[in-house]
C-alpha cells in the first residue's frame, strides 16, 4: 500500500492534525522519541494477509492490507488526553472509513483500536484499518501481476481445433479384441473468431 495517497488524504480531513501526520516504520522508535510533538498522528504498515485462490484454473487472491494509525497525546491532564482521543478517533474515521486509496482497492475500513503505552506525560493509542485488493488480473488485456499470468500470456492464442474420430464400434473382424481400427470415420473442425 503507497502511503502518499493516505497521509495526503489525512492531512487535507484532519484539521486537528495536519500539520502533525506523519509516516513511520516502528512503534519502538516512536516511543522512544521524546520529542514528538502532541497531538500527532504517524501512519505505520502491519501486514498484509492473503487468502486463498478464487478461481480453480489460475490465482485470484484477495489481500488485506494492514496499516495503524499511532495517536501521540499529552497525558499530563488524562481527562483532556482521553477527550481529545475521542474526537481525533471521529476525526479519523471521517477521513479515512469509506475512502478509496486507488481503483485497485476496496474502500478502507477500521479493524480497532487499543491504548498502547501511557505514563504521566504521553499516550499512545493505535487505530487499525485495512483495504483488500486482488492479486490477479481481472481482464485479459490488464498487465500480468503474477508468474502465472506471465506463463499464460506467452502462449499462442487458441484459434481453433480439428477433431479425427476413429469408433471403437464396430470392430474390424480381423483383429483380435474390439477397439479402434486405425481408420478415421469422422473428421470435424471449429474456428475460433474473437
Amino acid at each position: 500500500m503507497k502511503m502518499t495517497p493516505l497521509v495526503t488524504q489525512l492531512r487535507a480531513q484532519c484539521p486537528t492534525l495536519v500539520d502533525r501526520i506523519a509516516v513511520g516504520v516502528d512503534l519502538a522508535l516512536l516511543q522512544g522519541n521524546p520529542n514528538l510533538p502532541t497531538p500527532s498522528a504517524h501512519v505505520l504498515p502491519l501486514a498484509d494477509v492473503a487468502s486463498g485462490s478464487t478461481a480453480q484454473n489460475l490465482i485470484t487472491q484477495p489481500i488485506r492490507d494492514r496499516f495503524e494509525i499511532v495517536l501521540v497525546l499529552d497525558a499530563t491532564d488524562a481527562t483532556k488526553a482521553l477527550d481529545l482521543l475521542h474526537d481525533l478517533r471521529a476525526e479519523l474515521w471521517r477521513a479515512l472509513v469509506g475512502f478509496k486509496l486507488d481503483a485497485e482497492y476496496s474502500a478502507i475500513a477500521y479493524d480497532g483500536g487499543e491504548l498502547v503505552s501511557i505514563n504521566s506525560s504521553r499516550a499512545f493509542y493505535r487505530l487499525r484499518f485495512f483495504a483488500e485488493f486482488q492479486l490477479g488480473r481481472n481482464l485479459p488485456d490488464q498487465p500480468a501481476e503474477s508468474w502465472h499470468e506471465r506463463e499464460l500470456d506467452g502462449l499462442s492464442s487458441f484459434a481453433g481445433a480439428t477433431v479425427r474420430v476413429d469408433a471403437i464400434d464396430p470392430a474390424d473382424p480381423n483383429l483380435k479384441r474390439p477397439g479402434p481400427d486405425g481408420r478415421v470415420e469422422m473428421t470435424f473442425s471449429g474456428d475460433v473468431t474473437p
